[in-house]
């Protein structure tokens, strides 16, 4: 009887460290987010104190793709200052039409560029684009509000233009990057000044550095390199701290 005692309590405790176990799965990192009224253009989901935008959509496509960009925006300083060589692999994440992706294609002629977007007509876009300018080395691929679906351990660079604002899961997608980074592997962010409040931008698609070092240090970045030489964007480089 004693015996039969001490398992009944053994098993009683076993059920209630996994239940334990389950209620600490259950209490996921949608913790982290605090919810607001929305403000225009606003999800009203707060990461960090910063409200997340809302995603442009790919019949922004043409915006993308407008020919004042390149002189707006400084495209060829931009390229030009990528941490990267021919042999490097590059994920440029929420790709849109590809506008980046077709450009640093030319680059790393040995390695690779994966073409990251949640929209299936993005996917599809850029995988005709490549077919109709036989490129081999761009690679299209479907992600997830909180993955890339990238492979892991296997990335140099990760670029994010003007994307990582409307992240909706930000922690999530960074936890995800984290992994699928070399271990000096990088993370470059172009996101327009979020402290200049003449930049014709909606507020909600600016970020400010120290808004953007504070989020990628939680997640384990830390900032290696601010490119100071874009008319109205940010170029701010982070490296993993360990």
């Amino acid at each position: 009887m004693k015996n039969y005692a001490s398992f009944t309590l053994i098993i009683l405790i076993s059920f209630l460290g996994l239940s334990c176990q389950a209620q600490s799965n259950n209490t996921n990192s949608e913790d982290i987010y605090k919810y607001k009224d929305p403000n225009w253009d606003g999800t009203g989901k707060v990461y960090l104190g910063r409200e997340i935008s809302h995603v442009m959509g790919f019949a922004g496509k043409d915006w993308l793709e407008r020919a004042e960009r390149e002189r707006e925006e400084g495209i060829a300083a931009a390229l030009e200052n990528l941490p990267i060589n021919s042999k490097s692999v590059v994920a440029d994440i929420g790709a849109g039409s590809g506008y980046y992706t077709f450009r640093i294609a030319p680059l790393v002629p040995e390695g690779k560029v994966y073409a990251v977007d949640i929209q299936e007509e993005a996917i599809s876009y850029i995988q005709q684009k490549s077919e109709n300018l036989g490129v081999q080395n761009v690679f299209p691929l479907k992600g997830t509000e909180k993955s890339p679906n990238l492979p892991q351990g296997e990335v140099d660079l990760v670029i994010m233009v003007d994307v990582y604002h409307e992240l909706s899961y930000p922690q999530e997608m960074l936890s995800a990057i984290y992994k699928s980074l070399k271990p000096d592997g990088k993370i470059l962010l172009l996101e327009y000044k979020g402290e200049d409040p003449t930049i014709n931008i909606k507020p909600l698609h600016k970020m400010t550095e120290k808004q953007a070092k504070k989020e990628l240090k939680a997640n384990g970045f830390e900032l290696v390199k601010n490119g100071k030489f874009l008319p109205i964007q940010h170029y701010l480089i982070f490296q993993k701290t360990e």
